[in-house]
């Protein structure tokens, strides 16, 4: 499938190629069949367009999305009119009382992306990104005075995330995005919007049954070294597929039950795993214990992918795509800054943005295909 190592250009022609997709079509329709009776207003195309315009200039505010439209001819002809600010808002509230429309739309772009590309999910990464809120939760009302009684977001908490370049880690308010990513290309085949408070392993499963859900079939599931819990090697297991997890350092690790056997010979070195087992089998280096070889049960300690290992190695070292796809999502689809309140309207707008990226990347793979 056709990539691009740059940002998307804010080209009309674009948007109007996304509204060409069948995908896309049919979403329309269906939004049409959801129209109630009274005042006419936009047509369901012309909104739809208003939202992947909003993505691919990636503007924080309908308002600025409704004045760019307003004045800028070749993209009122590309979705077919103008919408006011207002239109738009009356619009997101029509796409959060109809989240099935929306999800319907996002199940079939993966699903045609799937086919296009049936090893698109072999291997997933996952991980969690800030989203700061449009609000301030600060306990106080200013310094040493009476406490806040009134919050503008209500529904975001703190947080804490990690330092990156500049910025320095601690707390934040707002909320976190999860998302499961293919490594291949860093596109998005899971996500959940939660508070920042809420923890990160719980979701790792939810997050899985999702991904399966939509046919794709992964063998590897990659994490950072915030995920190695005995419960998410379980989660990850059951559901076919390996964990690929560094190591924290637990007193257990410290004690070195994490270290592969070892006799008068030396240590001992992996002969491969046994999914249907659950287990690994190591060898001595000689041969000459006895017996030669022995079966180590899979847990955290001991993976099905031994950490000691290039493949190990070569596989953990794909995770870079999930924390370039948040980065990706962020600054060139206009995920951030966020510009809504309540959880609601944050996952609708993080939902609108991927239909975006997955819509774009839907017709540069139609597009290669008839230049082929």
């Amino acid at each position: 499938m056709a990539s691009t190592k740059v940002s998307p250009g804010h080209d009309a022609r674009q948007v109007a190629a996304l509204l060409a997709l069948p995908e896309i079509i049919q979403f329309i329709t269906d939004l049409d069949a959801l129209r109630w009776t009274g005042r006419p207003g936009n047509a369901s195309r012309v909104m739809v367009g208003a939202t992947l315009v909003k993505a691919v200039y990636a503007l924080p505010t309908w308002t600025r999305t409704a004045r760019l439209i307003a004045e800028h001819a070749a993209l009122r002809e590309a979705i077919g009119g103008a919408p006011s600010q207002w239109a738009c808002y009356r619009f997101a509230t029509k796409l959060r009382e109809h989240g099935d429309a929306l999800a319907d739309c996002i199940d079939r772009i993966l699903a045609k992306l799937r086919d296009a590309k049936p090893d698109m999910g072999k291997t997933v990464a996952i991980d969690g990104s800030d989203l700061p809120a449009y609000a301030n939760g600060q306990r106080f009302v200013k310094r040493g005075g009476e406490l806040r009684k009134r919050f503008a977001d209500p529904d975001a908490s703190w947080g804490h995330r990690s330092s990156i370049s500049t910025r320095s880690g601690g707390g934040y308010y707002g909320y976190k995005v999860h998302a499961a990513v293919r490594t291949t290309t860093g596109l998005p085949v899971a996500w959940q919007v939660e508070t920042a408070k809420d923890p990160e392993l719980p979701l790792v499963p939810t997050l899985l049954d999702t991904v399966t859900r939509r046919g794709f079939r992964p063998d590897v599931c990659v994490l950072d070294r915030g995920y190695d819990a005995e419960v998410v090697y379980e989660g990850v297991e059951s559901r076919h597929m390996r964990p690929v997890i560094p190591l924290r350092e637990t007193p257990a690790v410290k004690a070195g039950k994490a270290a592969p056997p070892k006799c008068d010979h030396g240590e001992w070195t992996f002969a491969g795993s046994d999914a249907k087992r659950g287990a690994s089998k190591w060898r001595c280096p000689t041969g000459e214990c006895t017996p030669a070889s022995v079966w180590v049960k899979a847990s955290r300690l001991h993976p099905l992918i031994p950490r000691n290992t290039d493949r190990f190695k070569a596989l953990y070292h794909q995770r870079g795509a999930v924390e370039r796809e948040f980065g990706v999502l962020k600054h060139e689809w206009g995920m951030l800054p966020l510009r809504v309140r309540r959880l609601e309207r944050v996952r609708l707008h993080v939902d609108l943005t991927i239909l975006a990226e997955l819509s774009g990347a839907l017709a540069r793979t139609a597009a290669g295909r008839m230049a082929a």
